[in-house]
């Protein structure tokens, strides 16, 4: 007796090759754009991305973050740098943030915890405004990082919870390979490793004395000496006739680890970060140039000067 096939059956049938044709059309697509990531290298189509140095660790391992995100590791490395501060410091600081925000500045938290380091104003840290302040919650926390003994030689969540006084001190841990890699990048250890895409149109336009108020704040007012205020860099004088912001580097002090280079790249990764926040569209040194929507590339001529230069956007 012929075997009868119900009316369901006979649709699956017809339906499986189609659903493993939609699979392979998915996963080809995947399999492309996956492809077009790796291979451009340093381009990036939303967000930033920190790569470390190229077989450094053996790895090559990336870290992918928002614009915001960015903004706030950028400025609690440059807090920490302008306090003297190590890279270790700034390492833990950023696995600190990781953990307590997500590298968000948040204004809410358990109890009357707010900010990037969820610093409790019940507890001394400051008011709710001035900890909502990136540059001043930041510089909270390596002072007292400062005062641990020996911090620089303890193990990370050691370290970082004799800061915090956390209920979970061991979920500081899995944030060290990430704030590793960061602070490597943001301290200007590994050159041209930040990348991050076009900013966005907003209603304002970029403004060169923005960009020299926040250089201030964040590095403090040593980072543009008063002599460079003119017209050429885009100071007071010349801030609507200009595009170009020009960052002197200073020569190194004998206690700094990797000179004047490590410190020009500090501040061109800086700029970077704040490309979405400022509208910034090129950010050139030491014969590397980074463009909006291109990333880093090696400049044919140097330019000669030894200055960071921050290029507004169009």
């Amino acid at each position: 007796m012929p075997r009868t096939v119900s009316p369901a059956r006979r649709h699956t049938g017809r339906s499986r090759p189609l659903r493993i044709a939609a699979a392979f059309v998915v996963l080809a697509a995947l399999g492309g754009y996956l492809t077009v990531q790796y291979i451009t290298g340093s381009q990036v189509i939303e967000g930033c991305t920190v790569r470390s140095a190229d077989g450094s660790d053996g790895e090559g391992r990336t870290y992918r973050m928002s614009p915001e995100q960015a903004v706030n590791a950028a400025t609690i490395s440059a807090v920490g740098t302008s306090r003297g501060m190590p890279e270790r410091a700034v390492t833990i600081a950023l696995a600190t943030a990781l953990q307590e925000s997500g590298l968000r500045n948040i204004e809410h938290g358990d109890r009357d915890s707010l900010g990037l380091f969820q610093q409790r104003p019940s507890q001394g840290w400051g008011t709710e405004k001035q900890i909502l302040d990136p540059v001043y919650s930041a510089g909270e926390f390596y002072r007292h990082l400062a005062e641990v003994p020996g911090y620089s030689r303890l193990p990370l969540t050691v370290a970082a919870q004799r800061v915090q006084r956390s209920g979970f001190p061991q979920a500081y841990a899995k944030h060290e390979p990430d704030a590793a890699l960061l602070a490597a990048a943001l301290t200007g250890r590994t050159p041209a490793a930040l990348n991050c895409a076009p900013p966005r149109a907003t209603a304002a336009g970029p403004d060169a004395a923005k960009v020299r108020a926040e250089l201030v704040r964040a590095f403090g007012k040593e980072v543009l000496p008063a002599a460079r205020t003119g017209p050429q860099d885009g100071g007071a004088a010349g801030a609507a006739a200009t595009s170009t912001v020009s960052v002197p580097v200073p020569a190194p002090r004998a206690s700094e680890d990797g000179g004047s280079a490590r410190r020009g790249w500090e501040l061109a990764h800086w700029a970077v970060a704040q490309s979405e926040a400022l509208r910034l569209g090129e950010v050139s040194y030491a014969g590397r140039v980074w463009e909006a929507g291109t990333g880093w590339r090696t400049e044919l001529k140097e330019s000669g000067t030894t200055d960071v230069r921050i290029r507004l956007a169009r």
